[in-house]
């Protein structure tokens, strides 16, 4: 079974010295009362929590799974209903929610860490209430006034979940063609009628009601996106009083049998002429729903980051104590003993891979919670639109850049294990199958390259990210450190300053090098989001003592040798373009030419 123990100091540190989180809050009206004192206090009830409640099932719940027991019922493993409960009941569901419906108001950058050692010690488990934030959160954006009074509270509380309904069996990340409709009723509510897939929580044991967030076209709807409405439809209907009425028409027909994250119900729902209310205006669903979507989008680097902690903490206790071969120093005295194989330089490169990723990712994560609530709580309209434009840049980055490199360093974990990582027993190759999906779901992480490459790049012409190399150039400017990070951030920013004009150049004369370059793109400019994220923290370290301040430069200093050089590879073939690629005709991919 998988160990672990919440990263505290590192946590505090990002907080503390790289952000400076407490005069931040003080200085926005709306977050004056968060103070390092209670985050302390909410930091390392989590750590209890996720370690003593969480972690215990989590590989009992991989092997039991969610059950579908027939009839549109679905059961969750052993314990989730308790570690449910308790977790609802602490508030943690509601710790960034709106106090005018019973939230606690925290800003994202307390959340954001706490979300952390949820996804860390359970990835399924962690789905169920970040799928209920997610579509609270939503409805208090676009919902109104007397839908967030009936459904917010409970909600926050845990009483009742949520869940996103979007993709349909023919239908994925083209959301314009669903199916699904919404045909008004005389007392203003609508008939919806259409199935759904891949619907995260769509039935479980938890939870006494399920608030399913649906996009379905109402009659006469105009084509594609433009057409698609969102609409609150309940497991069961909401009395006036508050009270649970009749079972409405809808119910699980299935759930999917998954290569991971099995404890999370993953449902095949099924509306059928199911009562529903329509949230905002019609044919506006699409971006109502973008609200939750782009928070899903952030978490699912959280989740990576989550993959990443865990299996570098079970690797880097498992290389400590595995003794087989002999050290360098030793090569030439094979009667020995045996080295632990932390002595070893490949197993150090795959760990060090490792924590340089878990350290990168957890500091680029916080930037971003700041420029949300920065967008959020901020009373400087300037400083709010810029911290908007950032988080319209980095959300792509933030969900394919982390989880890309979260696979990349869970199997290298893995591999530590040499032949127990790939046995049931020591955890690992759960991590691994756990963490896979993140690449996936939410947006596939290479629709997420073509959202930057595409939408926040070549759309303005490079004007959200260019300003953002400015603001990288203008940090590195001011660093007081001499360490190699500074020159190698620069030059990084520098890259990708130039590449983004080669990119935005080259797609006006051949457009499909935005597809065919996207992937690439996204993770050159994801090392530059990392240089970055290093620079701070060798800045808010540089000037104190102590080891841990001095491993934070050295695993800078990694970083710079070992990874950074990874961005001219991935900018090298941006700048090949798309001609190779799309240079085979279509019967070579035929299986009768194969």
């Amino acid at each position: 079974m998988s160990t672990y123990t919440a990263p505290l100091a590192d946590m505090r540190f990002i907080l503390n010295d790289v952000f400076d989180a407490p005069r931040f809050w003080q200085s926005q009206e709306a977050l004056a009362h968060v103070d390092m004192d209670t985050v302390d206090m909410i930091l390392e009830e989590m750590a209890k929590l996720s370690k003593n409640v969480l972690l215990p099932i989590n590989q009992s719940g991989d092997e039991e799974g969610a059950v579908y027991q027939g009839d549109g019922v679905v059961s969750t493993p052993k314990g989730f209903k308790e570690a449910y409960q308790a977790y609802a009941e602490a508030g943690w569901i509601g710790l960034g929610g709106n106090p005018e419906y019973g939230g606690q108001g925290m800003p994202k950058m307390v959340t954001m860490l706490t979300e952390e050692m949820l996804f860390t010690t359970n990835q399924s488990f962690a789905l169920y209430p970040n799928l209920t934030v997610g579509a609270a959160l939503c409805l208090n954006s676009a919902a109104s006034e007397a839908q967030k009074q009936k459904y917010l509270e409970n909600m926050y509380a845990g009483i009742w979940s949520g869940t996103m309904c979007l993709t349909e069996p023919h239908a994925g990340t083209d959301l314009g063609i669903i199916k699904t409709k919404a045909v008004p009723n005389d007392d203003g509510s609508y008939q919806i009628t259409g199935t759904k897939i891949f619907i995260t929580g769509g039935e479980h044991d938890l939870s006494e009601n399920i608030i399913h967030l649906v996009l379905a076209k109402t009659p006469n709807a105009p084509e594609g996106s433009k057409g698609i409405s969102l609409f609150i439809v309940p497991k069961f209907l909401v009395n006036d009083d508050g009270s649970l009425g009749a079972r409405n028409q809808l119910a699980a027909g299935a759930i999917e049998h998954k290569m991971g994250i099995k404890a999370s119900a993953t449902c095949v729902m099924n509306f059928d002429g199911a009562t529903g209310w329509m949230i905002g205006e019609e044919n506006t669903g699409l971006a109502s729903m973008f609200i939750m979507m782009n928070y899903e989008r952030v978490t699912m680097g959280l989740q990576g980051l989550g993959g990443t902690e865990l299996a570098y903490q079970n690797a880097a206790r498992y290389a400590v104590e595995r003794a087989q071969g002999r050290s360098d120093t030793q090569i030439q005295s094979p009667e020995a003993p045996a080295d632990a194989i932390i002595h070893h330089a490949d197993v150090r490169r795959m760990l060090l891979n490792a924590k340089a990723n878990a350290e990168a990712s957890r500091c680029f994560a916080m930037y971003v919670a700041k420029q949300l609530d920065t967008e959020k709580f901020s009373a400087d309209a300037e400083a709010a639109q810029t911290a908007a434009t950032r988080v319209a840049l980095l959300t792509p980055i933030a969900k394919a850049f982390l989880t890309d490199k979260a696979l990349e360093a869970t199997v290298d974990c893995q591999q530590v294990f040499g032949g127990h990582g790939y046995i049931r027993e020591w955890g690992m190759e759960q991590i691994v199958r756990d963490t896979r999906i993140a690449q996936i779901y939410e947006g596939a992480n290479g629709i997420q390259a073509l959202d930057l490459l595409g939408r926040k790049v070549v759309r303005n012409e490079g004007k959200y990210m260019l300003a953002f190399v400015e603001e990288i150039r203008d940090y590195v400017a001011s660093m007081q450190s001499t360490h190699a990070i500074k020159e190698a951030t620069l030059r990084a920013a520098t890259r990708i300053a130039e590449l983004t004009h080669t990119v935005v150049d080259n797609s006006k004369a051949q457009p499909s090098d935005v597809n065919g370059c996207a992937v690439d793109y996204m993770h050159a400019a994801g090392y530059l989001c990392y240089a970055y994220m290093f620079a701070m923290m060798v800045e808010a370290a540089h000037d104190k003592t102590g080891d841990f301040y001095t491993h934070k430069a050295k695993l800078a200093d990694y970083f710079v040798a070992r990874i950074l050089p990874r961005l001219e590879a991935h900018a090298a073939m941006v700048e090949a373009g798309s001609a190779v690629i799309m240079d085979f005709a279509v019967p070579y991919f035929d299986e009768s030419a194969l």
